[in-house]
């Protein structure tokens, strides 16, 4: 008889009253790599931090690493984000602190966090170059842990993890903010570890997987469910078709014919300079789709326009007509435009209920903090209605499953009715079913007028609408065209 690697019996986890896991049975025997897929809010990563001990749970969990194998015998869990801390141990971050020079220096430098988890896991340091090397990192060993984006904070996480080598690794997410060449690398990566003696469980629905994973399963009702392949696993519901809210189908006042005008754009902290030479316009109605591979400077493109870089005053650029520093102040500049971004959803107020985080956007905020009018209050009834999140208003944002989530931020975005979105990888870690449900309210939001800016990696998975295309590669613009086709290729 072949003694597993994981054996779990009756294990039990509710969160309240709301049951996730329940009896479930399972085991991992030797040979066997999982991918745990299936329904958004199934209790798929609640199971993953289960097996890494995370989670509270009733029921009996035993693990048999081999006692003759040099990898630690330990479970070790990758997050879908990185919780991080400042030099106090404290994670009391705000949005725009990533960009403020004075504040950046708060937090530990990657060089100084992997040097830490070194001591902390006995790893011989020099080793960790060539997990650096794999994820093309060497670059920011001295950037601070708060000025990299979310793909370069998920790239941290792996080359922890790989670094380590744990017995049993369950990934979260594994490709979430990772362009194309990232994710092949990690595939390639992930099965050198299995030839190394690791067992893999991924959790994800992601199609693009390495060829080492051979079981299936999804959760239903609280209780495994094998599958013969990732192509059976469950989808999500069909959304129902609605009409957008009709305040939402008159199109934004909009006097300027020119939302973004930029010259000559160079971003550079210190010594290292992030934007170089950008020039750069979004006329009113234009759908943009904006790609480069992961540090490419996206996201300082994108905090440029959206008015949380300071070194906006310092270059060229107009928004809505008018000179940035010129008089206007950041709040006209926000009352026009709309943001949902991986770094917004991860600083968002962790108390704010469902229907609280869809009115903050009236105000720009990052929790509510007035009293709303009736006419808001009627706005919120009828996104939450559009959406399907009735149900849900009075429960915490963060207890709802990530899909679920982007759709009330989306909604925060655009209760004030922007004149221009912009959507930075929106559909981070959605399956398809959710980023296709995601993509069509964008199509029909656009389709009243909005001009659009969004970043995503995958072309299969875009809106229909977006008319030209803007690629950055090492802080510099690599193409910019129109698209007269979606395309299959991918950044």
């Amino acid at each position: 008889m072949i003694n597993p690697v994981v054996h779990i019996t009756h294990l039990s986890l509710q969160y309240a009253h709301h049951v996730v896991l329940d009896q479930l049975n399972w085991q991992i025997l030797p040979g066997e790599h999982w991918l745990i897929g299936g329904k958004s809010g199934s209790g798929k990563s609640s199971l993953g931090k289960a097996l890494a001990g995370l989670e509270k749970t009733s029921g009996d969990m035993q693990f048999f690493f081999s006692e003759s194998s040099s990898l630690p015998a330990r479970a070790l869990y990758v997050s879908n984000w990185y919780q991080f801390t400042n030099l106090e141990g404290d994670r009391n971050f705000y949005y725009q602190q990533r960009y403020n020079k004075q504040q950046r220096n708060d937090t530990l430098t990657v060089y100084a966090e992997l040097m830490h988890y070194s001591k902390e896991e006995n790893l011989a340091f020099e080793e960790v170059e060539k997990y650096l090397s794999l994820f093309d990192f060497i670059d920011f060993k001295n950037t601070q842990l708060i000025e990299l984006s979310s793909g370069e904070h998920k790239k941290l996480q792996l080359i922890r993890a790989l670094w380590l080598k744990p017995q049993l690794l369950i990934i979260d997410e594994p490709y979430t903010g990772l362009d194309k060449a990232s994710r092949d690398k990690l595939n390639r990566f992930l099965e050198e570890l299995v030839e190394a003696g690791v067992h893999l469980v991924l959790i994800t629905n992601d199609e693009n997987i390495p060829r080492c994973i051979n079981r299936f399963a999804e959760i239903e009702n609280g209780q495994i469910k094998r599958l013969p392949s990732i192509h059976h696993l469950s989808k999500e519901e069909m959304r129902k078709q609605k009409p957008l809210p009709y305040f939402l189908q008159q199109e934004a006042k909009e006097a300027a014919d020119v939302l973004v005008h930029m010259e000559n754009i160079h971003v550079r902290y210190g010594e290292k300079e992030v934007l170089k030479n950008i020039s750069w316009t979004v006329r009113k109605g234009e759908k943009w789709l904006l790609q480069g591979h992961n540090g490419s400077g996206k996201s300082t493109l994108l905090s440029l326009i959206n008015g949380d870089h300071p070194q906006a005053y310092a270059n060229e650029i107009h928004l809505f007509g008018k000179k940035r520093g010129s008089g206007e102040s950041i709040w006209d500049i926000k009352a026009r435009l709309g943001i949902v971004s991986p770094e917004l959803h991860w600083y968002f107020d962790k108390t704010a209920k469902v229907w609280q985080a869809i009115a903050s956007g009236i105000y720009d905020s990052i929790g509510l903090f007035r009293q709303l009018s009736y006419e808001q209050q009627q706005k919120v009834t009828q996104l939450l209605d559009f959406f399907e999140l009735t149900a849900d208003k009075d429960r915490l944002l963060t207890s709802l499953p990530l899909g679920k989530q982007r759709l009330v931020l989306l909604a925060r975005t655009i209760i004030k009715n922007p004149s221009l979105l912009i959507l930075d990888e929106p559909c981070q870690g959605l399956d398809h079913a959710q980023t296709e449900h995601f993509n069509t309210v964008v199509d029909e939001l656009c389709s009243f007028g909005k001009t659009l800016i969004y970043v995503g990696h995958y072309e299969t998975q875009l809106p229909s609408c977006l008319d030209n295309k803007i690629v950055l590669e090492k802080g510099a613009v690599k193409t910019i065209q129109k698209i007269v086709e979606q395309t299959t290729a991918i950044l």
